[in-house]
């Protein structure tokens, strides 16, 4: 990756070509191969597949340039002026087109910031710019959840373990019950209630999923790990915090003398509004992304050891698209476009529009799913997934603390300990 400057003003020769922050294939400690994809393709056709999107990867990075810097800089500048306009508007409670217009514009902001801006950039796809205001290596984001610990549960676990059971911890957040892979507990019972509430307040649920304290407990993660988690989380949300709620309330004050006691609280209300337009909609992009009924789930015994084309498979799979126009896609973060986010992570968002023609017109090819519909179409296929699997199964297996179910996992917690026995003893032999 380089950048040359050629001029003293914007004129740049960018190359991506050698640009690659994607995860790579599960790869495991036994000679056993995946079974991945094995019921709609034999292994060969699976490796015609890889080689295909890798070449569709390597054509679409060689092609970067001067038009997609230009792009990012230019919703930047958009953001940074919604945000400005509704920070002033939103002083003017006294007159409310103009403070509702303020809570929208800032909202909007906080939109792009965290969807086509933050979370574009920590997943590194503009680094080939070498530009330091947005390196994904130390783009710290408008959320309260930290970009360290997102990244690494969002970058790397989930990306990496794309809807794999015991793994991707992106399934249901720990909170929700989303397919049969998932044991039920009776919690569950409220998959529909809990998942509104976390729609509400979405950047906390982030955060607190990042601090992983369910690694922890179940002695994966050490004490000063979980301990530096938790100090990063209590830091980022005290200055979001501070931000929102008591910094720009403070500076209402001045209003008093003229519109009264209660100016500080509409700003601060008008902020709070803000984070949850920002909340609702990244919630509704994501889990129209993620858990609509045709995505599918793994088990971690049939993806170890995947071929390029198994996790290129994988990724198709497990995701799914909202159709729409482009300003919609903008908003996504072009999200919308799940499936090609999850197939090139690290390819500028912009590009994905583009890339689904030739990812759709590839999957016909090879007959394979193709999963996009309308955000109502996807929403309604979400909540019929939360509401069915709400229910106790009859299956006693599938009940979390049934004795079935204990007596299950511990008998496959046994037997991977005996396949990593025996894998040793077959290395030092």
């Amino acid at each position: 990756m380089s950048k040359k400057r050629t001029s003293l003003h914007d004129t740049v020769s960018y190359d991506a070509s050698g640009h690659d922050a994607a995860p790579q294939p599960l790869v495991g400690d036994t000679d056993r191969e995946a079974t991945i994809g094995l019921d709609i393709m034999t292994r060969d056709e699976l490796d015609a597949f890889g080689e295909e999107l890798d070449g569709i990867r390597r054509r679409t990075l060689a092609s970067l340039g001067q038009d997609d810097a230009n792009y990012i800089r230019r919703v930047i500048r958009v953001q940074q002026a919604s945000e400005v306009a509704g920070r002033i508007l939103i002083f003017t409670p006294f007159f409310w087109p103009t403070f509702v217009a303020g809570i929208v514009l800032l909202g909007l902001a906080k939109i792009l910031e965290n969807m086509e801006i933050g979370h574009n950039v920590m997943h590194g796809q503009y680094d080939w710019m070498n530009d330091p205001l947005i390196d994904g290596k130390t783009y710290e984001w408008d959320n309260v959840a930290p970009a360290q610990d997102w990244k690494h549960g969002h970058n790397y676990i989930h990306h990496t373990y794309t809807n794999i059971h015991g793994m991707d911890r992106d399934i249901g957040y720990g909170l929700l019950r989303i397919d049969t892979g998932q044991p039920w507990y009776a919690s569950h019972r409220f998959n529909l209630p809990a998942a509104f509430f976390l729609m509400l307040f979405f950047e906390w649920g982030v955060m607190y999923h990042g601090i992983e304290l369910d690694e922890y407990l179940g002695g994966k993660m050490t004490k000063k790990e979980f301990r530096d988690r938790k100090s990063r989380a209590a830091r980022k949300a005290r200055r979001q915090v501070f931000k929102d709620y008591v910094a720009y309330p403070a500076l209402a004050l001045a209003l008093v003398p003229f519109v009264g006691w209660w100016a500080p609280l509409a700003v601060l209300g008008a902020n709070f509004v803000a984070n949850l337009i920002r909340n609702i909609w990244t919630f509704l992009i994501i889990f129209c992304g993620h858990f609509p009924a045709e995505v599918q789930s793994f088990d971690e015994a049939d993806a170890v050891n995947e071929s390029r084309g198994q996790w290129y498979l994988r990724q198709l799979l497990g995701s799914a698209n909202i159709s729409g126009s482009r300003p919609f896609h903008v908003l996504s973060g072009n999200l919308s476009h799940q499936i090609e986010h999850h197939l090139f992570p690290d390819i500028p968002a912009r590009r994905y529009p583009e890339l689904s023609h030739e990812i759709r017109e590839v999957c016909e090819r090879h007959g394979l799913q193709y999963n996009s519909g309308r955000m109502g179409k996807q929403l309604m296929s979400v909540a019929r997934q939360l509401a069915l699997y709400a229910k106790k199964p009859d299956d006693p297996y599938l009940v979390g603390k049934s004795p079935e179910s204990k007596a299950l996992r511990r008998a496959k917690r046994e037997a991977a300990a005996r396949a990593v026995d025996e894998r040793t003893e077959h290395l030092v032999a």
